[in-house]
């Protein structure tokens, strides 16, 4: 199977804005004044609509980056009515491009006003003020000539927290160094940072792994998982929210380079933090993936480690390295998803 790209950029997963719409423009005041038309009546124009703000999910956006740091978001007020009965221009709405996955949330409250997966779903986070009635609205045949007209309404103000969680199709779970990063690079054409040391991966990669000509999925490389992550350890809620939209869960452990722990403790002790940060995500469709099987003492754990998952999911011992197992793996993560739904026919 060959693999695609992810945009090489910055990962920015959370941001807070300020939005505000635009405020109606004011009803203009006027009376007709005409050459031969004596008492020509009221003519003054209603007041254009401000603009409205809105969130709009964008699929060419993979990052909250751009709203770390242009914070303000204002619509355009509508103009003010005029005379010869002519409304004021409308405001333009203003868009604020989010990635897909993206949570909006009002600050103040924390309240969910939307969650944006799809590409092109939009909401509306502050609508714009409506404009003024003119004097030409409140002519009556016992008041002929008002001389006053309604100003625009206010526009909202609002603070929003904009929450991004990956759209992705397959999570690598692990603790670090358990040969996550090798495994994506291998399998599509993300390059993660690889090294001998704890926490190379300090934000989340995405690979696209390719089936056949017309079916892709996308493979999520999270930071490591570490004990407590779900009570806020280490990069804790900012690593597992990533993983709240995966269909399938890959398992992916090893036997450590530090005596002490086997990947049947690695295993447990995975499923422990999923429960307790969500106990939802138990019940998602998962695979265990015993990595670096070169190493002689990795392949010694897979007995312990047959045990400890106990008929509950598939075991893929692969490595990485020389290619052993993955063909079989990537199978094996193609049929998951069209058992979840992801693609409407039969992979090859």
């Amino acid at each position: 199977m060959a693999g695609g790209e992810w945009p090489s950029i910055k990962f920015i997963d959370e941001a807070r804005i300020l939005v505000r719409s635009g405020h109606g423009g004011a009803g203009c005041v006027s009376f007709r004044r005409e050459k031969y038309v004596p008492r020509g009546g009221p003519d003054g124009g209603n007041g254009g609509r401000g603009g409205d703000v809105i969130v709009r999910a964008d699929a060419h956006l993979a990052t909250l980056l751009d709203y770390r740091y242009k914070r303000r978001h204002f619509a355009p007020n509508g103009r003010p009515g005029e005379g010869k009965d002519c409304t004021g221009a409308d405001g333009e709405d203003r868009l604020v491009l989010v990635p897909p996955g993206t949570e909006v949330f009002d600050d103040a409250t924390d309240a969910l006003i939307a969650d944006l997966v799809e590409d092109g779903q939009q909401v509306v986070v502050a609508r714009g003020g409506r404009g003024g009635k003119g004097n030409a609205m409140f002519a009556t045949p016992s008041r002929r000539a008002p001389d006053y007209a309604q100003p625009g309404e206010e526009g909202e103000e609002r603070e929003l927290r904009l929450v991004l969680k990956l759209l992705a199709d397959v999570g690598l779970v692990g603790f670090p160094n358990a040969g996550k990063s090798t495994l994506i690079s291998k399998v599509s054409r993300a390059r993660p940072k690889i090294a001998d040391y704890p926490f190379t991966t300090l934000e989340p990669n995405l690979g696209v792994v390719r089936v056949d000509v017309d079916r892709s999925y996308v493979m999520a490389d999270m930071p490591g998982l570490i004990e407590g992550a779900a009570d806020g350890v280490g990069l804790g809620i900012q690593f597992l929210r990533h993983i709240e939209r995966t269909a399938v869960f890959l398992y992916v452990v090893t036997q450590d380079l530090e005596p002490g722990r086997t990947p049947a403790d690695d295993y447990r002790a995975l499923r422990r933090e999923l429960g307790r940060y969500d106990a939802a995500l138990l019940e998602r469709p998962f695979m265990v993936v015993l990595s670096q099987t070169d190493r002689p003492e990795v392949e010694e754990g897979l007995a312990a480690l047959t045990e400890a998952v106990d008929g509950a999911a598939p075991i893929h011992p692969i490595s990485a390295v020389t290619g052993a197992g993955l063909d079989p793996l990537l199978s094996a993560i193609a049929q998951a998803l069209l058992a979840a739904g992801r693609w409407g026919g039969a992979p090859d």
